[in-house]
């Protein structure tokens, strides 16, 4: 989440340079981390979060369904998020405090993507990349596309959205504010978050693509610091 944080190496899209990480004796363990053997998908791969790291057991993975078990070894709560191309949010676990752990499972195809901790759950993350091989996974095409717009503090065009069981839908959000950045966050009728777009800067653009596997109530929300108790948030209903 955005705001001010700890410093951190900057390393926002896929695009640019990674540093080496180069805190106390992290570039070693991040060494081994890249000569370890590769994980096949389905395993867990255990990421420590610090105040100034995000170290990631293995770098090297299969394709597949990975679970990512996060300890949280910093001072501040902290939120993992695994980023594909162009940042797009392949999954994420927030509200882990310090000295607990959380897990959360991803289906990755082949392809380079980053693990990234956020100390204070704000910022754009202390990154590490990884490089998965094996099966590329295609994306369920969506049936249709619904356009929101999200302003300083509220969402347009979710009013009257409603789905049903299996349906798949592309939400593009178009961040509409002039100073603060807003995303989009769907969360299941579980509890848990289905999927999102992460923090989108003003007069930006970006997508996810969502299938709703089960009928219920869910909700949305602008995960941003205080951004959904100011009014961004909202829910709909999917049906049987």
């Amino acid at each position: 989440m955005p705001g001010a944080g700890p410093t951190i190496p900057e390393t926002l899209h896929m695009n640019r340079t990674f540093p080496a990480v180069a805190v106390g004796g992290v570039v070693l363990l991040a060494a081994l981390a890249g000569c370890s053997s590769k994980t096949k998908g389905g395993d867990s791969i255990a990421v420590t979060a610090t105040d100034s790291a995000c170290e990631v057991a293995t770098t090297s993975l299969s394709s597949g369904s990975t679970t990512f078990a996060v300890s949280n070894k910093g001072s501040d709560v902290t939120e993992v998020y695994v980023y594909g191309e162009g940042d797009k949010v392949m999954g994420e676990v927030e509200n882990i405090g310090p000295g607990t752990s959380r897990d959360f499972t991803v289906d990755l195809g082949a392809g380079t993507y980053e693990v990234a901790c956020k100390p204070g759950q704000k910022g754009d993350g202390i990154r590490t990349e990884i490089t998965v091989s094996g099966t590329a996974t295609t994306e369920a095409a969506a049936g249709r596309t619904v356009e929101v717009e999200g302003y300083d503090y509220g969402y347009h065009g979710m009013m009257d959205f409603s789905a049903k069981k299996g349906e798949t839908v592309e939400f593009t959000l178009t961040n509409t504010a002039t100073d603060e950045q807003h995303e989009f966050e769907v969360i299941g009728p579980d509890g848990n978050a289905i999927g999102e777009i992460g923090p989108t800067d003003p007069g930006k653009t970006a997508s996810v693509t969502l299938t709703f596997s089960a009928p219920g109530t869910y909700t949305y929300e602008c995960g941003i610091t205080d951004h959904a108790d100011k009014g961004m948030k909202g829910s709909f209903t999917v049906a049987a």
